[in-house]
């Protein structure tokens, strides 16, 4: 007995994908989820073209991106080690009562959520990495 059900008799009409496992959902993990988030804030970059390369939806996309500004997803190693631009704003001098071999060399100082951090220009990158991230974490 022959019978079709919205499909035409001459043949196979389009793709058709089987995804394995008990719901048949895909399992992201969270090293897939914000690396893929990462890719769709670059310049240029459409979140739905995006979607469409790795087979999810465009709000999911869009939730993981959230999850990775809240720090809630981390970048990869080989993601995040790119070189990564922040703004710089320049008051002027004002006098400061930081202790005088912090300001005898040049001081950074970084400000976010109400957090500030000054590091001196001998500081190690990896730690202020590290502290930058406790931070955030913090913040949250």
């Amino acid at each position: 007995m022959d019978g079709y059900i919205d499909v035409s008799p001459d043949g196979f009409a389009g793709r058709l994908e089987v995804v394995e496992g008990p719901s048949g959902r895909r399992r992201w993990s969270d090293e897939e989820k914000a690396r893929i988030a990462s890719e769709s804030f670059r310049p240029g970059v459409h979140v739905a073209d995006v979607a469409r390369r790795y087979g999810t939806t465009r709000w999911q996309i869009y939730d993981w991106r959230r999850r990775l500004t809240k720090g809630l997803l981390a970048l990869p190693a080989e993601v995040g080690a790119h070189p990564v631009f922040a703004a710089v704003v320049v008051e002027p001098e004002v006098a400061c009562s930081a202790p005088s071999a912090m300001s005898e060399g040049g001081v950074v100082e970084l400000v976010m959520d109400g957090i500030t951090i000054r590091a001196g220009q001998d500081v190690d990158e990896a730690h202020l990495v590290r502290v930058i991230r406790a931070a955030r974490t913090a913040a949250q």
